[in-house]
């Protein structure tokens, strides 16, 4: 009876145990590389905010001399500091054409002289901006007699610290593709601003004149 009665259970089999998966680790290999991150622009920024300030209080601290030096040809030298100054427009106009041409920005229109065009005519803009620098604040002093005076002044620092800030971001890489346009576009407009302030003003009160 008993006999009968074990015959009758059921034994139920034991699953056999899952396999297990072991995850091979390349421990000679590199680690995964981080995101790399954009440089930053705190320093070009410090120092051209630095370099605009600095030249606003020499300006307005250092008392002006009215002795600038005049260039055989022309009648004054304000009439040096005002063609110089349309020099400088002038190659500005040209970097920002050459930039526009190599980026693409013409209707293809992008020879390969572009990037050399670009490059100095903005060398060339740049050197024909000190001696007029030079003749404003060491002869005139930084000048608020009235709305356009005091705006020439104040684009006049602005373009010099914008300037630096340029040349401090262009060895940097891994920016961003607005940053230098942006920049760059900053530069030219302060530049230009300086023209409208001085230069054309001069032409259209007092003529062309040499």
């Amino acid at each position: 009876m008993s006999q009968h009665r074990q015959s009758n259970v059921r034994t139920v089999p034991r699953r056999p145990p899952a396999p297990t998966v072991e995850v091979m680790r390349d421990f000679g290999g590199p680690p995964p590389s981080a995101p790399r991150r954009r440089p930053s622009l705190l320093v070009p920024l410090v120092v051209g905010a630095g370099l605009a300030v600095a030249l606003g209080v020499y300006g307005r601290t250092h008392t002006p001399t009215g002795i600038a030096v005049n260039v055989a040809g022309f009648s004054s030298p304000l009439t040096v500091k005002v063609w110089l100054g349309t020099g400088a427009a002038f190659f500005a106009v040209i970097q920002l054409l050459s930039a526009l041409a190599m980026w693409g920005r013409l209707g293809g229109f992008s020879p390969p002289w572009a990037g050399p065009a670009h490059r100095w005519s903005g060398r060339v803009a740049f050197l024909l901006t000190v001696p007029v620098a030079v003749h404003c604040l060491y002869a005139l002093g930084f000048a608020d007699y009235d709305t356009r005076t005091l705006l020439h002044s104040l684009l006049g620092c602005f373009f010099f610290g914008a300037f630096a800030t340029k040349m401090l971001t262009l060895p940097k890489r891994g920016l961003a593709g607005w940053v230098l346009p942006v920049i760059g576009g900053v530069v030219f407009v302060a530049l230009i601003g300086v023209f409208l302030t001085s230069s054309v003003w001069y032409f259209t009160t007092f003529g062309i004149q040499f």
